[in-house]
């Protein structure tokens, strides 16, 4: 380990050490001082917004990267970092292996000295399998599974007879899912109306389209007929006919049922992959019931039979992580000792992890991602790996300060096995615990990429950084809170753990509701609140989009965009879509050629014909106030906002459309994101942000927010605070699921829900005013926001 006066040198480390790759007094090739190997030496890093960046990380440190979002970090650790370290380790592997690997290519940087393997352990929610859970994901059911086939009574010897996900285990009725799945018919049709007045409601199936005119002159049907007039041979026809052959016209069709082909197309889909549009359909029409074969615990009645201490594997699953481990604690085997201390272990580290009110058989995809993050990491902390860098993107998302506590001391244990420990973090109290950090910006996208400072803590209060002056910094409690207007009423509120919890949520004010990890909140307000009139909500779930999806096409900017430079030019406005006619022949609107170099990687290049630019010669020569297409999807919000002037001049109608949606991406704090750029480059907090702005158009008496300080730096809380700040002001009703000290201290109104979190939560522990929670409280919530005020 570096001496005391190792690290003495490493905190003195100047804030703007020399760029590219004599910094080091050697090129990128050539050979460096003994006493350097003890540092992860990166020279003249150049991805994505990174202007050749050079800086020193000390191994076996937690070293802390930080700066508003957008300002670099993630480019500097993941994509430089992380990348090479991966990269160099898969190059070990044959031609043939590599050949099914993701493409990787080798980060934009001068030289990268002294890299140790790295392990990334980032916020990608979970496979969104339905079988897959989290004990699957953790290996905790697989140990169960042996232990069940060794002790349970009735024996079955065989591990794979205690799985869903074989034959042999899985329920035969719903095929180890748990649930079966009923279609509610009166979301597929309206009864009242005939085919021709549009009876069919299915997505996809208005008047005139095709599947409806399949349905109509398929011999089957009156068109004119009301369906609630139908047959008992026509309803059945309608909606469970298997596939059939049908002649419209001159030519063959397939006629099937509505419910037939909506199984068949929609129900074999994973939820997530669904557009918003058709997920909201089958939220709707879909009804999902427990399996009454197995009672949802997907298995076979005689896996259920099988019991250890008179409990089944099903029962063990659903039990809270906490109370698992009590039971397994208990279980005293010696010809599965070996197995049992091993599944002790990693359950007691679920429960210090702070998930332990999670159980085995919760849904993967269920997660968020903060939960996901720690499902992964307790797969290392009992691993015998030492001398790895382990690289963590905002471990603390979705943590109350109570847990942030534990969630530190987790990174320091995993530093003292002699790692080196890598986190992009925004919190100051994870800032704290550094032994060093490093410092992006000053600002985010063209404006940041720059290293501001690298040092020790002490050095970065000094600094005058941008988060040297906020890491101190703290909101208030309000002087005066707002009135409310009214009550949003809840009651008898079941879901998960919740115990008949009824609330009033004040109207026309801030209300932020906290509590610990698993305490409810998620449950009560997004179990409750959306689907009422008027509710707008903006949530966690990822965004989904090809690789060609950017924020214009997102946010739906794009039309406007189109609609302007097809007026400008008298010519159509597909023109200017590089997905339909405007796109380069050669790329295909994409802008790299992908080519497949049989059993190695995929490689990708800039297509030659469009100079990456994704549109024909002949699109990009028309204009608009001077640019053209490819110039306007270059531009950043703030520039393109400026670009589109508000009188109309440039683009008229359609212009100030665009303007109107680029200001709403402005007081999101996006104004540095260019329009075109991918969706795969965009961080946490900016993707939460391109949600919330398209949710502000919408008109909304009230708008649900899920911590929507993911992935903002210190100073953009204020930015965030006074944007909720004028959502309240305009009329609306405001409700945030929080844990930021910030947002709370500046809430008109707060819930707290706990006390603790599982069977441990569930009820509301406090209702009032931030100042009545710090003057008399006495949940953690109050303890620790009294802490933040008044430190």
């Amino acid at each position: 380990m570096p001496s005391e006066n190792a690290d003495a040198a490493l905190s003195q480390q100047p804030s703007h050490p020399p760029a590219g790759p004599g910094a080091a007094g050697q090129g990128p090739s050539g050979p460096h001082p003994a006493d350097s190997h003890g540092l992860i030496q990166v020279r003249g890093a150049r991805a994505n917004n990174l202007r050749n960046v050079s800086v020193d990380l000390p191994k076996r440190r937690l070293t802390v990267f930080t700066g508003v979002s957008g300002s670099g970090k993630s480019s500097l650790v993941f994509g430089t970092v992380a990348a090479e370290s991966q990269r160099l380790i898969n190059e070990t592997y044959s031609a043939f292996l590599q050949g099914f690997m993701a493409s990787q290519s080798r980060p934009d940087v001068d030289a990268l000295h002294h890299l140790s393997a790295a392990i990334v352990v980032d916020q990608e929610r979970m496979g969104a399998n339905s079988r897959s859970t989290v004990g699957t994901a953790t290996d905790a059911y697989a140990m169960l599974r042996i232990v069940f086939s060794r002790l349970g009574t009735p024996n079955l010897p065989s591990a794979g007879a205690f799985s869903f996900n074989v034959p042999e285990g899985m329920c035969p009725e719903c095929e180890g899912m748990g649930q079966v799945s009923d279609i509610d018919v009166d979301q597929l049709v309206d009864r009242k109306k005939s085919l021709n007045e549009g009876a069919i409601i299915v997505p996809g199936s208005p008047v005139d389209s095709w599947p409806w005119q399949i349905t109509v002159n398929s011999g089957f049907f009156d068109p004119d007929k009301k369906v609630q007039d139908y047959s008992e041979q026509e309803w059945a026809d309608l909606l469970h006919m298997p596939p059939t052959k049908v002649k419209v016209g001159r030519n063959n069709f397939t006629y099937e049922g509505l419910a037939v082909r909506m199984q068949r197309t929609v129900l074999v889909k994973d939820r997530e992959s669904m557009q918003a549009h058709v997920r909201a359909f089958v939220d709707r029409a879909v009804v999902f019931a427990d399996c009454p074969e197995c009672g949802g615990s997907r298995l076979t009645r005689a896996a259920l039979a099988s019991k250890v201490d008179g409990v089944n594997i099903a029962e063990c699953s659903a039990m809270q992580i906490s109370d698992l481990a009590k039971f397994v604690g208990g279980l005293a085997a010696p010809e599965v000792a070996p197995l049992l201390t091993n599944l002790r272990e990693l359950l007691d580290s679920l429960v210090e992890i702070g998930l332990g009110y999670l159980s085995l058989d919760r849904p993967a995809g269920t997660l968020s991602g903060g939960e996901a993050q720690r499902v992964k990491m307790v797969r290392h902390l009992g691993s015998p790996l030492t001398d790895v860098t382990y690289i963590f993107d905002e471990p603390t998302t979705g943590l109350h300060p109570h847990d942030i506590r534990r969630m530190n001391d987790l990174l320091l244990r995993l530093r003292d096995k002699g790692n080196t420990v890598l986190v992009v973090e925004h919190k100051p109290e994870v800032i704290r615990i550094a032994d060093h950090v490093v410092d992006l910006g000053p600002g985010a996208g063209t404006a940041g990429g720059e290293l501001c400072y690298s040092g020790d803590v002490a050095g970065l209060t000094t600094s005058g950084t941008l988060t040297g002056r906020h890491l101190a910094h703290k909101a208030g409690l309000k002087a005066r809170v707002r009135r409310p207007t009214g009550v949003l009423s809840i009651t008898g509120a079941n879901q998960h753990n919740l115990k008949d919890v009824g609330v009033d949520l004040p109207t026309g004010v801030l209300t932020v509701v906290t509590g610990v990890a698993g305490s409810g909140k998620s449950s009560l307000i997004h179990g409750n609140l959306p689907g009422r009139e008027g509710v707008v909500v903006a949530d966690q779930s990822p965004i989904r989009g090809s690789r060609r999806s950017n924020p214009a096409t997102y946010t739906g900017l794009l039309t406007p965009v189109r609609n302007a430079f097809a007026k400008a030019n008298g010519v159509k406005a597909a023109l200017f879509s590089a997905n339909s006619e405007g796109a380069c022949g050669t790329c295909g609107g994409i802008g790299l050629v992908y080519t497949d170099l049989g059993v190695m990687a995929q490689v990708s290049s800039v297509c030659e014909t469009c100079g990456g630019k994704r549109f024909t010669a002949e699109v990009l020569a028309y204009t608009l106030n001077g640019r053209n297409i490819h110039e306007v999807l270059g531009m950043s919000v703030a520039e393109a906002h400026d670009f589109f002037a508000d009188d109309g001049a440039v683009g008229g109608a359609a212009g100030k459309q665009a303007r109107a949606l680029l200001g709403r991406l402005g007081d999101v704090g996006l104004g540095y994101l260019r329009l075109g750029q991918p969706l795969n480059t965009l961080s946490g907090g900016e993707r939460q942000r391109l949600k919330l702005a398209i949710h502000m158009a919408e008109k909304a008496a009230t708008y649900v927010l899920d911590e929507p300080t993911t992935g903002l730096h210190m100073a953009d809380v204020d930015q965030l605070l006074a944007l909720l700040d004028r959502l309240v002001d305009a009329g609306n009703t405001v409700v945030v699921i929080e844990h930021h000290q910030a947002v709370m201290a500046h809430a008109d109104w707060l819930v707290d829900l706990g006390p603790g979190g599982g069977h441990d939560g569930g009820r509301i522990v406090f209702e009032g005013t931030p100042g009545e929670l710090v003057a008399s409280g006495t949940t953690l919530t109050a303890r620790h926001l009294r802490e933040y005020v008044e430190r």
